[in-house]
């Protein structure tokens, strides 16, 4: 009988002491997850900043493909 209880107790020793270690690690988690969170949020905002950009420079590449084409028109009307 007292080596059942032993057993018992031994086993719910070692049951106590995983659980603690699993929650230590289920903390650690957490801040992990957070951290990655974090950085998702960060890397949206730094798509949407790259979309924009290339809005930009795509606007820019249209003003001076019209700016050339003037300068080709300026050029032609004073005969060069």
């Amino acid at each position: 009988m007292w080596v059942w209880i032993a057993v018992v107790a031994i086993a719910v020793f070692i049951l106590a002491s995983a659980a603690v270690r699993l929650l230590g690690r289920l903390s650690e988690l957490r801040r992990a997850a957070g951290r990655l969170q974090r950085r998702q949020e960060e890397a949206m905002r730094l798509q949407a900043g790259a979309a924009r950009l290339e809005q930009t420079v795509l606007g820019l590449q249209q003003r001076a493909g019209r700016a050339q084409e003037q300068v080709e028109r300026i050029q032609a009307a004073l005969g060069r």
